[in-house]
């Protein structure tokens, strides 16, 4: 039971750490995860359930409100149904080299993202995702390479002042 307490308070401290750069650093010192490897950017508030679940590579960004599913806790549900007794189901996840996860969207257990992945915002992934593709939608599906998005991410021109935005915006909504 100490151990449970100890864990909940330090997921309320967590959660309660308005910058992301010291939640960065603490999450790493105290060996959080599984395993975090450098450069990763954890921008969740929310830690998962069992982050012990949970590796991430070298240069990772995961966005806000991104959830990790590690388990299943319909077995609840079984054993209360059929009065015999169904395991309580938990499985890994695996993030490696150079993956971006965008807002919102959903890991489930039992998936490796990688190297070089983009997930889209919103999406739920429940298979792995090939390295150097980009997947989006619920499930995620492959859109394009990794290459191929880089590519038209160099092409795009920087926009710096908030009247350079509006006016972009509003251009490519009149045409």
């Amino acid at each position: 039971m100490k151990s449970w307490t100890k864990n909940q308070l330090k997921r309320i401290r967590i959660a309660l750490m308005l910058n992301s750069d010291k939640r960065n650093k603490y999450l790493k010192k105290h060996q959080v995860f599984k395993e975090m490897g450098n450069n990763v950017f954890f921008q969740p508030r929310i830690i998962p359930s069992d982050p012990k679940l949970i590796k991430f590579h070298n240069n990772i960004i995961v966005t806000s409100n991104v959830t990790f599913v590690t388990h299943d806790i319909f077995h609840l549900g079984l054993n209360n149904m059929y009065q015999e007794p169904f395991a309580y189901e938990q499985n890994c996840i695996e993030i490696m080299d150079n993956v971006f996860i965008g807002c919102n969207s959903t890991i489930l257990g039992n998936v490796k993202i990688g190297p070089n992945a983009l997930i889209a915002a919103g999406s739920v992934v429940t298979k792995d995702v090939l390295p150097n593709t980009v997947v989006a939608g619920n499930p995620a599906r492959v859109i394009s390479t990794f290459d191929e998005y880089v590519e038209k991410r160099r092409k795009k021109i920087p926009l710096t002042t908030e009247e350079e935005l509006w006016r972009n915006f509003t251009n490519k909504k009149n045409k």
